[in-house]
């Protein structure tokens, strides 16, 4: 996972609520054992509609997600961080999530901006108006700005997660911090053997 601290980019707004995982990434596409090429399969019920927001060409190459309240509600399903992350998202800003997909968002580095439901609102009709506007998401400053029109909002994220995001960390990368900590841990914890050699304070020090 690469470190994240300024995202800039174009975005799309999805203007729908409540949208699921199976939504973003239907049931059909779990079967596969990969975790690469899940982005083909990002709201592919939806793609079949030539009307359909990722089919206009002014959003092509998009890298942020602007969504309705309540937006990754269901299953807990990592493979919708994956699709969208493979798509080319690195951001989604809506007013709500649903718990687990942000969390397993945050595991992944794709970063979860919350905001009002009339700053959404407003950032939708925004980048509707003109698709080529930026949006500049900071995670070290916690704001989303729209440098061209003057826009600027903060937003909220945990400690543990802005740190994650900003030194690049996943679970493995976490645990790996404390790699001297669990290498001494092993030693000290584990059951002693006959042919161990102890200390004067009864540890084993060698096999």
């Amino acid at each position: 996972m690469k470190p994240v601290h300024v995202l800039e980019g174009r975005a799309v707004p999805l203007e729908r609520s409540d949208v699921d995982t199976d939504q973003i990434i239907p049931s059909d596409w779990l079967k596969r054992v990969e975790r690469t090429g899940f982005g083909r399969g990002l709201f592919s019920e939806w793609r079949d509609d030539t009307t359909f927001v990722l089919n206009q060409p002014e959003y092509v190459g998009a890298s942020i997600l602007i969504a309705g309240p309540r937006f990754g509600t269901g299953s807990s399903r990592e493979h919708a961080v994956w699709a969208l992350m493979d798509y080319g998202f690195e951001a989604v800003i809506a007013p709500s999530f649903g718990d687990i997909f942000r969390n397993n968002s945050s595991k992944q580095g794709l970063v979860i901006v919350q905001l009002s439901l009339e700053d959404v609102e407003g950032l939708m009709a925004a980048v509707t108006d003109d698709p080529s506007r930026l949006i500049v998401i900071d995670v070290e400053r916690l704001s989303v700005e729209l440098p061209e029109i003057g826009w600027r909002r903060d937003f909220i994220l945990d400690p543990m997660t802005q740190e994650r995001l900003l030194e690049g960390w996943d679970d493995i990368g976490i645990s790996l911090r404390r790699e001297n900590e669990i290498a001494r841990y092993e030693v000290t914890s584990r059951a002693p053997s006959l042919t161990d050699v102890f200390d004067a304070s009864g540890h084993a020090v060698r096999a």
